[in-house]
């Protein structure tokens, strides 16, 4: 009995080494940095019905000795997918090694499940694979909008700028298209990119031909579905003034030849004066 406790504690260490040592895991980049271990799992965050994103591991992993190997994964598969989704597996051998998701427009809200699998080809480098599994949960709400300012004056048919902030909480980074309505005007489309997990600002010029007083409709929608849409108001007094008229040089409403150009910036120096 004592020799079975004996030998019972040698190979303890011996079959937690065994075990430690082949813990592997990946180095995921994007949607976002995270370590994670053999069968590990991840919440990505939120995408959008229609939107496509990616999945980024390192390639470099250390092995059981502590050495770094850089080519240690060299390929990124997808081994469960919910149906009706678009992927395609890595490009092999390279430093960073990534797989495009695409989410179907009709995809329905909820959580959604997949599992990935990092490859040492051939067992090369003595790895073993990686499994892991992740989760995304598909909503229209991906990001967030806010406009300023939201009273504006200006004269007829000059440009005045609304600026438009896109909080992208996505992880997506599919174009988004900036429009306005509710104008006696037509306006352009701006289409801009805010990537996934940051906050950018786009300044978007607005035009009215007319002078009153406008509510406008600033509407930001994916590029890919019209179900990933916000929008916001904003009052626009549109009247004819020689201030008004000094405010829109400065949006490069021009009405004279380029030579005045110097004479402009003063005149738009003014008019911001007594703003």
């Amino acid at each position: 009995m004592n020799k079975i406790l004996y030998f019972s504690a040698l190979l303890l260490p011996i079959i937690l080494f065994s075990s430690f040592a082949n813990a592997y895991y990946v180095n995921m980049i994007e949607p976002f940095n995270m370590t994670i271990p053999n069968n590990g799992n991840v919440m990505l965050g939120k995408v959008g019905p229609g939107q496509t994103f990616f999945i980024t591991i390192n390639s470099s992993v250390k092995n059981s000795a502590g050495l770094i190997i850089q080519r240690g994964w060299n390929e990124l598969l997808v081994e469960k997918a919910p149906e009706g989704w678009l992927f395609a597996n890595s490009p092999l051998n390279r430093a960073n090694i990534s797989i495009e998701i695409s989410v179907p427009g009709n995809a329905k809200n909820g959580t959604y499940n997949f599992t990935f699998e990092a490859i040492n080809i051939g067992n090369y480098s003595k790895l073993g694979n990686v499994i892991f599994h992740a989760s995304i949960n598909v909503t229209p709400d991906v990001f967030k909008l806010n406009i300023y300012p939201t009273q504006l004056n200006t004269g007829p048919s000059q440009p005045v700028p609304i600026y438009v902030s896109i909080n992208n909480t996505g992880v997506s980074d599919n174009p988004f298209i900036i429009t306005a309505s509710g104008l006696p005007a037509w306006n352009n489309t701006l289409t801009v990119i805010a990537l996934h997990h940051t906050t950018k600002v786009f300044k978007y010029p607005v035009y009215v031909d007319e002078p009153g007083v406008y509510s406008a409709s600033i509407s930001v929608a994916s590029s890919s579905s019209p179900l990933i849409h916000k929008e916001e108001s904003a009052v626009i007094d549109v009247k004819a003034s020689l201030l008004n008229d000094y405010n829109a040089l400065g949006e490069g409403a021009l009405t004279f030849p380029i030579i005045y150009a110097p004479v402009y910036a003063v005149m738009n120096i003014i008019g911001k004066f007594f703003n």
